[in-house]
């Protein structure tokens, strides 16, 4: 029950953003709902005036359709033929007391717009009613929603007077182009939702779903229709219980419940307990500000591959660094590099930490402010799974990402500023590129979502970094042929920074480093970039080592052999030229014992040799040539 209570609590901390409307980078709005409230995707909005009758209908566009709406336990979680109204808004077999006339079918049972008008002038008929719930439910009573939208060509009937279906082209005799309300619904018309709203000619008024008025109006009269109080097991309180819980968790369209216990034949809480509840009792509050408060956090901040979320927030203080995102969008003015690499590995680590002494001191604020890690998913349309929950002292989380983000770190050329040039970074890589540098771009969403649930405990607990994972990035980089440059070169540096976190080497060149995997690494570095210099600008196909290179890695001493008979010609070529060249060739040779040259397979330390001397190489000068500039992606 702890992530309740930690949503729960971050609900109470954070009730100025209730019915704040906010929105994401792509323009969708979203905010935290107050309780009794949900979304819905209205296709109509119907016009009211203020003494109850119509005035106007537009069809919403797609973009504009999210509506907070009023809703109960039970129309919150109705499904198939159940008769559950929604308070205010709701579809037109509903809020239409014409439906029938036109066409509609009612099942058997209830009459939905009788049940619907029943609850909806309950409502207006309370002391806790407004004028505006008053005003809407003198229209609606008069049951000619239908009509009004046909006469003003919202909806539109066939030769027999009942609403079209589908629209046809025979239609367009009669009507012209197809009508917008046939490009925004899925199904017939009976599926329409229509949002209601009363028009005033004060500039001031707001609109229905995104008045705190009628917010507050509905959850005070809906609060006297709760059940029987019982122990909530999440604050201990004796409160009123519910045992229908929020769907909708990832997105309007999700009917997957973290809380469920409906199923009395499939034996879900059968043979330990008689009923649901008593399984865990939860108060309607709790289970409303907790789910409500997981919806906007996961609206904020959260990440979702494939259905599954990542999540990591703080009661108090929300905008904390994630676990999925690499230094450069975490730390960009850290790890920005120009020229050279100004960090070793220590000085890397106090610079981020200084970077994350501004959360540290936010954070400090409260004692009960821990960070929060959270991972989704659902199995089933219907049932959703806390896959990783950990709530960990907020000090200890900042250490441990302080952790990652430099022992984790390599020198990266892949991402662009915001002129779209690329630029260099010094840092850890984000979960969903390690995914790609392990498994290639056309890894499948399922792939890239397990591998960063793995990476989780990774980064949090400090453990190892699965081999499989470390090893299948290691293969992909040593077989540059397979890939276009710019993704080899991605893959290689994500590479060396998931080796390097258990070498714990920097990217500056390691003189004093004699380790076999490390020179090889090297003597391929230097037979690249002597034929890349031979080559010169105008040529851009792969050199002798890099064509090698994955033979290289599993028999070094035969391999070589091929290579430096192949750097001939290029020596040749170059003349002079590559006298500093073959000086540092004969110089990592005569650092190789003879029983270490062999054709024993290399290691991950090999790369991280490569890619330090080639560095060193780019970024010296040379005596007749301009620095050559290292190989930027294109």
């Amino acid at each position: 029950m702890s992530w309740l209570l930690h949503l729960y609590e971050t609900y109470e901390f954070n009730l100025e953003h209730v019915g704040k409307i906010e929105k994401k980078h792509n323009d969708q709005e979203y905010t935290l709902l107050p309780i009794s409230h949900t979304t819905q995707t209205a296709h109509v909005q119907l016009n009211i005036t203020e003494d109850g009758k119509y005035h106007s209908a537009t069809v919403i566009d797609k973009s504009d359709g999210s509506t907070l709406i009023p809703c109960t336990e039970k129309s919150a979680s109705r499904a198939g033929a159940v008769v559950a109204p929604y308070p205010l808004h709701d579809k037109l077999s509903y809020v239409a007391g014409d439906f029938v006339a036109y066409g509609g079918e009612v099942k058997k049972g209830e009459d939905p717009f009788v049940a619907y008008i029943s609850k909806l002038g309950e409502w207006a008929n309370s002391p806790y009613a407004v004028p505006k719930v008053k005003s809407m439910y003198t229209y609606l009573s008069k049951g000619c929603l239908i009509q009004d939208l046909v006469e003003n060509k919202v909806l539109y009937t066939d030769e027999d007077g009942r609403l079209i279906n589908k629209w046809d082209k025979k239609y367009e005799e009669r009507y012209g182009s197809k009508p917008p309300i046939y490009s925004v619904i899925v199904g017939g018309p009976e599926s329409v939702f229509i949002r209601f709203n009363v028009h005033s000619h004060d500039p001031l008024s707001n609109d229905v779903w995104k008045d705190k008025e009628m917010h507050q109006s509905f959850i005070q009269y809906y609060r006297q229709q709760l059940g029987e109080a019982d122990y909530c097991y999440v604050t201990g309180e004796l409160l009123p219980s519910t045992d229908k819980h929020a769907n909708k968790i990832r997105n309007a369209g999700d009917k997957a419940k973290l809380i469920s216990a409906n199923d009395d034949t499939g034996f879900t809480f059968r043979g330990r307990f008689n009923k649901g509840f008593e399984v865990a009792s939860i108060s309607y509050d709790v289970s409303q500000k907790a789910h409500n408060a997981l919806k906007w956090l996961i609206n904020r901040q959260g990440k979702i591959i494939d259905g599954r979320v990542f999540l990591v927030w703080a009661n108090r203080e929300l905008d904390l660094p994630g676990l999925t995102e690499e230094s450069f969008d975490i730390f960009p003015s850290v790890s920005k590099v120009k020229e050279t690499i100004p960090f070793t590995y220590r000085e890397f680590a106090n610079e981020v930490a200084k970077a994350l002494e501004g959360y540290k001191n936010r954070l400090a604020v409260s004692t009960k402010s821990d960070v929060n890690i959270m991972i989704l998913d659902s199995a089933t349309t219907g049932r959703m799974a806390v896959l990783y929950y950990r709530s960990m002292n907020k000090e200890l989380y900042l250490d441990r990402l302080v952790k990652w983000h430099s022992s984790c770190a390599w020198l990266h050329r892949y991402r662009k500023d915001e002129e779209g040039k690329f630029v260099q970074f010094y840092g850890a890589p984000a979960t969903k590129d390690i995914a790609f540098a392990a498994y290639g771009p056309r890894a499948g969403d399922k792939i890239v979502k397990g591998l960063m649930e793995r990476m989780f405990p990774c980064i949090v607990d400090g453990q190892k970094i699965p081999r499989d994972i470390e090893m299948s990035a290691f293969h992909r980089a040593s077989n540059p042929v397979a890939m276009e440059k710019w993704e080899w070169e991605k893959t290689l540096s994500i590479t060396c920074a998931l080796i390097n976190r258990r070498e714990k080497s920097n990217v500056a060149l390691d003189q004093s480093n004699n380790d076999r995997n490390y020179l090889f690494g090297r003597l391929l570095a230097v037979a690249d970039v002597l034929e890349r210099r031979a080559l010169g600008p105008d040529e851009n196909r792969a050199s002798n080592a890099i064509r090698y290179m994955n033979a290289f890695s599993k028999h070094p001493e035969r391999t070589w052999n091929t290579i430096q008979q192949c750097l001939q010609p290029y020596q040749a070529r170059l003349g002079r030229k590559a006298t500093d060249l073959n000086r540092i060739i004969d110089e990592i040779g005569s650092r190789l014992p003879v029983d270490e040259f062999n054709n024993r397979p290399l290691t991950g330390l090999y790369l991280l040799g490569y890619y330090s001397q080639r560095h060193e190489l780019y970024q010296k000068k040379d005596k007749d040539e301009d620095v050559i500039a290292e190989p930027i992606n294109e």
